[in-house]
This record gives C-alpha cells, structure tokens and sequence, in this order.
C-alpha cells in the first residue's frame, strides 16, 4: 500500500506542477482582475450595497431566509450550503500549510486572491442563474457546465467547445468531490479526533469515526438539496461563530503582537528581509504561489463548484447572486482565514520571518498548537471540534456539487448511484496523509478552474451586459423600464417574470 502512495503521490505532483504552474495562476487571477476592471471595481465601490442586499438584510427580508418556491432553497440557505463547502479544512490546515511553505507573505497573497476571487465568484453567480433551468424533478440546476453548453456553445463556432468543456468540467467536479470534498476532509475530523485519543489504535480510530461520519452524512445527503440546505442553515452560522469567537479570545490575549504579525505578513509578502540577500523575487514568487493555491482551496472562486449550491436558490435577479457570491469569499477568506492566520503568528508557534515552526510540526497540528498555547489543554478539543464541523459541513456541501456535476452526464434517476459511492469513499480517506490529500485536492481543484474559467472570461462581456441592466433598473435613482435580463431562455425567463415574491 506504501509503494501505491508514493505512486500516486509522485503522479500526482507531476500533474500539479502542470496545473498549478504560472499560466494557469495568471488565469486564475487574471480573469478575478479582468472582471474587477471591467466593473470598475464593483467589489469596493458596491461593497455597502452587496452588504445591505445580503447578510445586511437577512433579518429585514423574510424571502432571504424562506422561500415560496418548493422546488427551490432561500438565498440564505443557498449561501449556507454554499459556505459549508468553502469554509472547511482548507481555513484552518491550509492556512498552516501556507505560512510555513510560502511564510507570512502567504497571506497576504490569499487577501489578493480573495479580493480579485470576489468577482470572479461574482460572475460565475451571475452566469450560473442567468443559465440554470429545471430538471425532471421541478429543482432549479445550474452550474459551470450550464453555462459552458448554452453560453460558449451558443457563441458562433463554439457549439462543440462548449459541450465539451462541460463534460470535461462535471468529470472533475466529480474527481474534486472525492478530494476536497471527501477524502480530504474526513482524514482531517480523523486525525484531529485520533489527537484526543493517545495510545488508541489509530486504525481503529479511523474506522469508528469514518462509520460516524458515513452514517450522518447518509441522514443528510440522501435527503437532497433541500435537507442539505436546511441543515446547512443551522450548522453553518454556529460553526462560523464559534471559530471566529475563540480566535478573537486568542487575539485579545495576544493583543501585542497583532501589530507585528501584519508587519511580517507585509514584509514578506514583498520579500522585505530577504531584499538584501537577493533571493527576494524567489521569496515573493513562492509566497505568492502558495497564498494563490490555499487561498483558492479556502473560497473555491474561479472553481466554478459553489455556484451549483447557488443556483438553486429562489432568487429572480442573476446579479443579486452575484452579490451573495462576494460576500462568501469575504467571509471565508478575509474572514475566517486571516482569524487563523492571525492566530497562528501571534502564538509565538513560528518565526515572522520564514513562517518556520519552531516545533518542527505544520497543518493541522500547528493550527492545534497555536490554540492549545492559549487555551491549554482545551486547545486540543477546540480544534477537533472545529475541524470536524469545517469538515462535515464541506462533506455535505460537496455531495451535493458531486451530485448535479454526476446528473449533468449520468441523468437525474442515476445520482444515487453517485450518493452511494460517495458515502464509500469517506472511508478511504483513512489511508491517505493528510497533505497527500491536500495535494490531490488541489490537483482536482486546478483541473476544474480550467474549463470554468474558460466560461468566465469568454461571457464576461455578458455578465457587464446583465450587471449595467441590473444597475439601470436598480441602482439609480431614476430606475430605467427596461426589461430584466433574468434567464437566456425565453420560457424561464417569462415564468419568473410572472412569478410573485
């Protein structure tokens, strides 16, 4: 089995380098930098407006939190399922990860990443509504796919493309449920749990939990969206608040050093120390590399994977998803990464110079340690909480993407087949290493963005289109008459016209 790993992870790293090499980083974050400037910087100059539409108005609008549509899910819930996908391990272990492979600087490159990421999370909302339509069963499906069929399909000469780039994007997206959002994420809640557990067989660990974890995500998942998505509800606010609450104890704790852990974030995000040395570029490229790779594994934008959770929402307006999507990057990245990040530089676990630990330990047991140092003992327990709920709600998030990307190609009445193979595979995450994990994740993650990103940029003239109708009717103060651009079909778009909300 040993021999087989160190196959699988040397393929696996061959693949990678391809992927994650400076052509598709330069796609990645271009197509995030193309949108913002095709917008005019919609993320700052709109950002009260995205807040005021969104989590601002969730408790003023009964239609965020419930929706009429039986077949479809509130936007509040679209975004909880959303997020239980994006703020998973990746928050925490790939924060870690990131400090110690890339140093400090890695963050700052993840606050790039997220703030160019906005928009192309923005615009892939936009699309995934704009293109989404009804399956046998009356629910709401959208997603990358979608809008690579009917959007680059429809263009002149790309019918064929774009069918093909739909195909290619639901076979990964259904690779990455596997490693993102399966494998990846249970050999986490497994190690975390095994840490509370010394001197138990870790073999029997795994399985205990792995049977656990099977068994509620079947509960959940085998109910559909709408379970997902009502669970998703509940789980996800709690999770979020509670990280977000023990890291700002361990802040205020830690009140010194904020103010040089964002100095070291600044000076080696530009290669500061290392300036006079000369190997600063060399610094600055692997910071760069390692805050693009984590900061994306964190808020997925560019993957073109949450806009499935986001399309089956209620909503009428493509653009009002939009908005919806740059608050999920916000709040996962600038968010809950840089409460993780923050903690980790001023525990004193790593030196602000390289990011370095001082223990020798990294990951998951860094994140641990930064914890347990000021909440002892407790530390250990706050952080398997944590991870296990980051994890399971990211298992439960991505069955889900699994799950439309399989019916895109398979049909509906297949899926269960897919649901079935997906609880199985949870137990084969206790026989990778978590970075292996990690590393396959982030293969599949690369392998997705390709196609989707494709999509993005060739509508990306559409999504300005869609965005200055919206902005005309809604935004100004003398609102244009003209007519909505909700849906490319002219049956869908003339059944939500006559929708009432």
């Amino acid at each position: 089995m040993e021999n087989i790993l160190q196959v699988v992870a040397k393929v696996n790293g061959a693949i990678n380098n391809v992927v994650w090499g400076a052509p598709a980083l330069v796609l990645l974050i271009g197509t995030g930098l193309l949108i913002t400037l095709l917008t005019g910087f919609f993320q700052f100059r709109k950002f009260g407006y995205v807040w005021s539409h969104t989590i601002g108005a969730i408790f003023k609008k009964k239609e965020l939190r419930e929706s009429k549509d039986k077949k479809a899910i509130s936007q509040f819930q679209a975004l909880c399922t959303a997020l239980s996908a994006t703020i998973g391990t990746g928050n925490v272990v790939g924060v870690a990860y990131a400090i110690t492979m890339g140093g400090p600087g890695a963050v700052f490159w993840m606050w790039v990443a997220a703030i160019l990421g906005m928009m192309t999370h923005y615009a892939e909302n936009v699309l995934g509504i704009y293109y989404r339509r009804r399956n046998k069963s009356g629910e709401w499906c959208g997603g990358a796919m979608y809008y690579l069929k009917d959007g680059i399909g429809g263009m002149k000469y790309g019918k064929y493309l774009g069918s093909v780039l739909a195909v290619l994007f639901s076979f990964f997206a259904i690779l990455a449920s596997f490693g993102i959002g399966n494998i990846g994420q249970f050999a986490s809640i497994a190690e975390s749990i095994s840490v509370l557990t010394p001197g138990a067989n870790t073999d029997v660990v795994y399985l205990i939990v792995g049977i656990v974890v099977i068994i509620l995500t079947g509960l959940v998942v085998l109910g559909g969206i709408k379970r997902i998505a009502t669970t998703n509800e509940k789980l996800v606010p709690f999770m979020a608040f509670f990280y977000i609450i023990g890291s700002i104890i361990i802040l205020v704790m830690n009140a010194s050093q904020i103010i040089p852990a964002f100095a070291a974030i600044f000076k080696s995000a530009f290669g500061v120390q290392a300036a006079a040395g000369g190997i600063g570029g060399a610094l600055i490229a692997n910071a760069m590399s390692w805050g693009f790779k984590r900061g994306v594994f964190s808020n997925e934008a560019g993957l073109g994977s949450s806009v499935m959770a986001h399309s089956a929402s209620n909503i009428k307006e493509p653009v009002e998803q939009g908005l919806w999507g740059i608050f999920e990057v916000f709040a996962d990245t600038i968010v809950v990464c840089t409460c993780s990040a923050l903690v980790i530089l001023t525990s004193g676990v790593v030196d602000l110079e390289t990011g370095v630990s001082f223990s020798g330990v990294t990951k998951l047991a860094l994140a641990t340690e930064a914890f347990s140092k000021a909440f002892g003992s407790f530390g250990s327990w706050f952080m398997a909480i944590a991870i296990s709920l980051f994890a399971f709600s990211t298992i439960l998030g991505w069955s889900y993407y699994g799950v439309k990307a399989w019916e895109y190609i398979f049909g509906t009445k297949s899926t269960i087949i897919y649901k079935s193979i997906f609880l199985v595979m949870i137990l084969v995450g206790a026989t990778l290493d978590t970075s292996l994990a990690l590393d396959i994740s982030d293969t599949f993650n690369g392998l997705m963005s390709i196609p989707n990103l494709i999509g993005v940029l060739g509508l990306s003239g559409l999504v300005i289109k869609i965005t200055k109708n919206y902005a005309r009717r809604k935004m100004k103060k003398a609102a244009s008459i003209e007519a909505p651009m909700y849906s490319y079909d002219e049956a869908i778009q003339k059944e939500i016209e006559a929708r009432e909300d």
